[in-house]
């Protein structure tokens, strides 16, 4: 990487709806994953694995645990200037809160003057991938332009669900068009069937940033979104470039999950990306040491399977078990457990997500389903099994047939 001076902002506000109830208590880029980590971790690992050393995560919604975590697990070394730092909604320009994306970044100009960066990385907090952000901003610099948008080829059935970016047939690396879940999307030049959908990652020149967000709050009609307004501003002007995820190499990836990237903002996208990790050959491996993914593991002694009372072993197959679990005579196929929890004598535990500290119960039953913290399934109880059942108890059900079941709740 040139000798540029970079700094990177992670947009970490989100409420996130879509992934109610796991996020009636906390931030999205909160939401525990993969029984160890929580969403922001993969963001901040890519940067800090990028060797980008100076970070701001702008919070806003629920923050609590969002800030907490940031402040317990990414601490730097200050004799360096390395910091990662989790900045709330200021108020320096009136009493209101970010109204978007772009409005975060207006209110936070103050982080970025006092560090007088060449180049701003400013990412999302919410997606789970690697990245190697040096060779985006190395891309950004030789393309001359001041914006570049980072994309992931995606079928053209599916341009519907992004926003999607047109190249330029005289120049492929400039952005043509930046349009928003478009019906009609135009394949790409050297792929038909595809499209490039943006993946909320961008690089910019500081100062054409600056300049944009500070343009962009002076507009009454914008809705002060990064790629609703901030991106499209600078296409209609040709000084948008695309980085095509393809051309993204980290150390130790495999052709696998070399250019892996889920958007996990709603309960199926973010229950399948847990069935990714299980599989026999991952399709995200959180097992490459050479680009690893950081986060704060507690002091709990290690995962225990043990026999019960009346000798029946403790049995997980197909499944990721984190410290402090422990399995007496229960059965655990294809989950994911989060630290802590425990599995009775005859419970079955299929296809699911546990948060921590979760409890189950003897001969309980739990089937397609998200449990988050500190639930407890009585003896003998049902989740995932009958939809029916579960709605009537005032449990979320997705379209795709996954029960969730909110923090701390009692299932009798």
């Amino acid at each position: 990487m040139p000798s540029k001076k970079i700094f990177g902002i992670i947009l970490a506000g989100g409420e996130g709806k879509r992934l109610m109830p796991l996020t009636a208590d906390r931030a999205k880029p909160a939401v525990p994953f993969g029984g160890d980590y929580r969403l922001i971790d993969f963001a901040i690992s890519n940067l800090i694995n990028s060797r980008l050393r100076q970070i701001v995560v702008l919070t806003q919604y629920k923050s609590h645990s969002l800030d907490r975590h940031i402040s317990q697990t990414w601490r730097l070394s200050a004799l360096l200037g390395a910091y990662v730092a989790s900045v709330p909604a200021q108020q320096r320009l009136g009493k209101r809160w970010f109204s978007g994306s772009a409005d975060a970044i207006l209110q936070s100009l103050n982080l970025i003057r006092d560090e007088k960066p060449d180049i701003v990385v400013v990412v999302g907090a919410d997606h789970v991938y690697r990245m190697d952000f040096s060779q985006m901003v190395d891309a950004h610099i030789d393309s001359g332009m001041p914006c570049t948008v980072a994309a992931i080829r995606q079928p053209i059935a599916l341009a519907n669900q992004f926003g999607v970016i047109e190249q330029d047939a005289d120049d492929p690396a400039r952005i043509a068009r930046f349009r928003e879940k478009p019906m009609d999307a135009v394949g790409l030049l050297d792929s038909p069937n595809e499209v490039l959908a943006s993946m909320g990652n961008y690089v910019f020149d500081a100062e054409a940033l600056i300049d944009a967000v500070i343009r962009d709050g002076e507009d009454l009609d914008s809705k002060h979104d990064m790629g609703g307004d901030i991106v499209p501003a600078f296409v209609a002007r040709g000084e948008a470039g695309v980085y095509d995820f393809i051309r993204n190499r980290v150390p130790g990836a495999t052709d696998r999950d070399r250019n892996y990237w889920r958007d996990v903002g709603t309960i199926e996208s973010f229950y399948d990306a847990h069935q990714d990790l299980v599989s026999a050959l991952p399709y995200f491996n959180l097992y490459n040491q050479q680009w690893p993914i950081y986060s704060q593991h507690v002091n709990l002694p290690p995962a225990k399977l043990v026999r019960d009372a009346r000798g029946e072993a403790g049995l997980v197959s197909d499944s990721l078990v984190s410290l402090g679990v422990v399995i007496s005579g229960g059965r655990v196929d294809r989950s994911v457990l989060g630290p802590s929890v425990t599995v009775d004598s005859g419970a079955v535990i299929e296809d699911s997500v546990v948060f921590e500290r979760t409890a189950i119960g003897e001969g309980a039953r739990v089937r397609r389903a998200i449990l988050d913290k500190d639930v407890v399934v009585s003896p003998g109880a049902r989740i995932g099994v009958d939809h029916e059942e579960d709605r009537a108890r005032g449990f979320t059900v997705s379209e795709g047939g996954i029960t969730v079941v909110g923090k701390g709740i009692v299932v009798q």
